[in-house]
């Protein structure tokens, strides 16, 4: 009786999926997504990150050296350390890192030496679990926490155990305890810190040290029995019995040892083995990937929507800790002092303010709030707003876009901050230039005022400069108007128009023109870089998030800016290096891509094919934004169309996959494009739901027949913030043909500045 029962609540299962454990989304990720990547040709330039959401500390395997941007590169067949990470991008340098590495039978400290062969095959990669079991059959585990990570280490019987610390570069510090069964000590590697930045670090192990003693990675010179080093490269070493199965709790902090002992004991301390960890950290990940629930669509949709959601999930990082009472502070990364409160730390506004931010003030709203809160006192500690924090300011690309994220947030509700603060600290940004970078302050702020444009060759990425300003100058002319401060809008009302500034109305292009007005000669629409970053006019012509309208009429009118949205995907993908001087990578990826002009791994254009709504075309939309996502994205190790971005080219698709996007940060809409699931549904931070049913959905039929919101007949091409958060239903009726008489009215039409 009891086997038949079984089988048949097996057979119910089956026959009601509803009724069957369902899969834990934490699994359907894939961190190794976008790690196939190399200078030439990237994939995501990702890593395979073992974190929690929005974590201080990242765990990651290395297969690259010491000090090398590429971090781990999935074609590489060795690995030489499983680091503490925070790498952006593998074009910046990661900072505050140490590694472990396990050697068998001898002890060896050169990492070329120690490095050893691994295959895929023997590896997991999930966010709250890495493992990977190398050719000489040492297996490494990894789960992690918010500030630290629980590793395990487990040698083949019979065999000798080493475990090797590396301070990477920079300086370290090492301090062995062995009645302790602990390494303690700090590291200090990077750039552009101020002085009194260290990674502190606690190391607790659950066995005894049969021997020990310290190295330093210039020379790989070995000190035994000795217990602590302080220098550059300095690391550590231990050996345990044979075929030993170590575990060792990590933890580290920006403030104090005494603050990294909180920080295991807090989040480590009451795990009594790997598992726990493990469990724990998908249960975190579980409840967070489960803010956005999707059903329909295949496995692989899935997977690739949850492995960008992740992703999606990583940035900003956390860069403030709880002390002995449970209150936050932090060490600042811009002047060397403790701080109580929050600060985060990990982006480029450049990239993530078009869609990263957005999606965050959506889902995390609470911490959203905390985030601007914390651009004014980066603002109030080194007197700049933040452009590019890692973790202090860099200033690298272009653009002043802080104030795309604190006009955002107000115009959606999220008011945590001071905007007659906000808005001082902007026009300082926007007429000076600082020392870090071109987008510290302004590069060419003088003639940008007085000419109305940035000059080129005067001025380097002189044309890009100019429209991203101008779309800068907007988001502080919103606050200034949303807040009531007439002062600061009126310096503003004028200089969000000067895109027209550069506008060729011959070419029907921007353009790069000098100082005295003269356009840049030799014009071609499909030469890179000159006076535009990481791209050519056929990118750039679109740069006006705030003012689609405008450029419409400066195009020629509705029809002629369809026929050149139409033109971006007809044109041939042929690529004119320009100033380049040869085939940078986002060029590579522009032509496999295969999609004519459109460059959707590089984030000037990826807003672009959302602009059709603009324009009483939204059947253009819902086909192109479909055919990206399924084009150019997967779940695999070459997952992405050119580099991740800190989040941005993943939550691009995550909120495409939604159904809409955030084309003007700065105002409270989200343009419709094409859902990829028959239901989605948004668990948000207030416990309402709103849920878009997507009716008849395939590959297909991509095309939005009609729609209801909260069961009222729908026609517009976007939804408001309140809309999505107040709770509701969005149902949209697809068709394998558009419907070319719904959303063409004016009153359809997304937000322009000058309608």
């Amino acid at each position: 009786m009891r086997l038949k029962t079984f089988f048949s609540l097996l057979l119910i299962g089956l026959s009601y999926p509803s009724l069957a454990q369902k899969k834990e989304l934490v699994n359907y990720v894939n961190t190794l997504q976008g790690t196939n990547s190399k200078h030439e040709l990237t994939r995501g330039n990702t890593y395979p990150t073992t974190a929690l959401p929005f974590g201080m500390h990242t765990w990651t395997p290395q297969t690259g050296k010491n000090g090398d941007g590429w971090k781990y590169q999935y074609f590489k067949k060795k690995l030489r350390g499983f680091q503490q990470a925070h790498q952006c991008s593998s074009w910046t340098r990661d900072y505050a890192v140490l590694s472990f590495f396990p050697t068998l039978d001898s002890l060896q400290v050169d990492e070329e030496k120690r490095a050893t062969g691994f295959n895929h095959k023997q590896e997991i990669a999930k966010p709250h679990y890495y493992s990977v079991k190398m050719d000489n059959a040492i297996q490494t585990e990894i789960a992690p926490t918010e500030r630290g990570a629980h590793l395990r280490f487990s040698f083949p019987k019979g065999h000798k155990a080493f475990l090797v610390l590396d301070g990477y570069t920079g300086i370290s510090m090492v301090k062995i305890l062995p009645r302790e069964r602990k390494i303690i000590g700090y590291v200090n590697n990077g750039e552009g810190f101020k002085e009194g930045f260290k990674s502190f670090f606690v190391a607790q192990f659950d066995q005894d040290f049969t021997d020990y003693g310290t190295w330093e990675n210039k020379k790989n010179t070995v000190s035994p029995k000795s217990i602590t080093a302080t220098g550059d490269g300095k690391g550590a070493y231990i050996a345990f019995k044979n075929g030993a199965k170590v575990q060792v709790k990590v933890a580290s902090s920006y403030i104090s040892l005494v603050q990294a002992e909180l920080n295991l004991a807090r989040e480590l301390g009451e795990h009594k083995n790997l598992e726990a960890t493990k469990e724990k950290a998908a249960n975190v990940w579980n409840s967070h990937l489960r803010k956005i629930e999707v059903e329909g669509g295949s496995e692989e949709d899935k997977a690739t929507f949850y492995s960008c959601f992740f992703r999606a999930s990583l940035f900003s990082r956390q860069y403030f800790e709880y002390d002995k009472d449970g209150k936050p502070y932090y060490f600042s990364p811009y002047d060397g002092k403790i701080y109580p409160g929050y600060m985060f730390t990990d982006t480029g506004f450049w990239d993530t303010f078009r869609a990263q931010f957005p999606l965050n003030a959506l889902l995390h709203p609470t911490m959203h709030g905390r985030y601007v809160q914390a651009l004014l006192e980066a603002y109030d500690q080194c007197g700049w707003l933040p452009s590019w924090s890692f973790p202090s300011e860099a200033g690298s690309m272009i653009g002043n876009h802080a104030i795309s994220l604190l006009a955002d947030a107000w115009a959606k509700g999220i008011r945590t901050f001071d905007p007659q603060k906000a808005l001082k600290a902007y026009l300082h940004e926007a007429t000076n230039k600082g020392p870090w970078g071109p987008s510290n302050g302004r590069d060419g702020w003088k003639d940008y005022y007085q000419l109305g444009y940035v000059p080129y060759p005067e001025v380097r990425e002189a044309t890009a400069k100019t429209l991203e300003y101008a779309y800068d100058d907007f988001c502080a002319y919103q606050l200034a108007n949303m807040t009531n401060q007439p002062f600061y809008s009126n310096i503003f009302k004028k200089q969000m128009y000067n895109y027209k500034n550069v506008f060729d109305h011959q070419t029907k292009f921007m353009r790069g023109r000098d100082r005295n007005g003269n356009w840049s000669s030799n014009f071609d629409p499909m030469e890179w870089g000159g006076p535009f970053t990481e791209g050519n006019a056929w990118h750039w012509v679109w740069s006006v998030f705030h003012d689609p309208d405008g450029l419409a009429d400066l195009l020629g009118g509705e029809n002629a800016f369809a026929t050149k949205l139409d033109s971006v995907f007809t044109e041939p993908n042929r690529v004119n290096v320009g100033s380049y001087g040869g085939m940078i990578h986002e060029m590579t990826e522009m032509v496999m891509a295969n999609m004519g002009q459109y460059a959707h791994g590089n984030q000037p254009i990826q807003h672009m094919v959302y602009l059709y709504n603009y324009i009483g075309q939204p059947w253009k939309t819902q086909f192109h934004t479909r055919e990206v996502m399924y084009r150019l994205y997967n779940s695999t190790e070459n997952g992405y169309p050119g580099d991740e971005d800190q989040g941005q080219t993943s939550s691009w698709y995550v909120l495409s996959a939604l159904g809409f996007y955030s084309v003007c940060p700065g105002t409270d809409q989200y343009v419709l494009g094409s859902p990829m699931f028959d239901k989605i549904t948004i668990n948000l931070e207030n416990d309402k739901k709103f849920i878009i049913q997507a009716h008849n959905n395939s590959k297909e039929n991509v095309y939005i027949r009609e729609a209801k919101l909260n069961e009222n007949p729908y026609t517009k091409n976007f939804v408001t913030y309140k809309d999505i958060t107040e709770g509701g239903n969005l149902i949209l009726e697809m068709a394998d043909r558009p419907n070319k008489e719904r959303g063409v009215n004016d009153e359809d039409k997304p937000f322009s500045v000058s309608r």
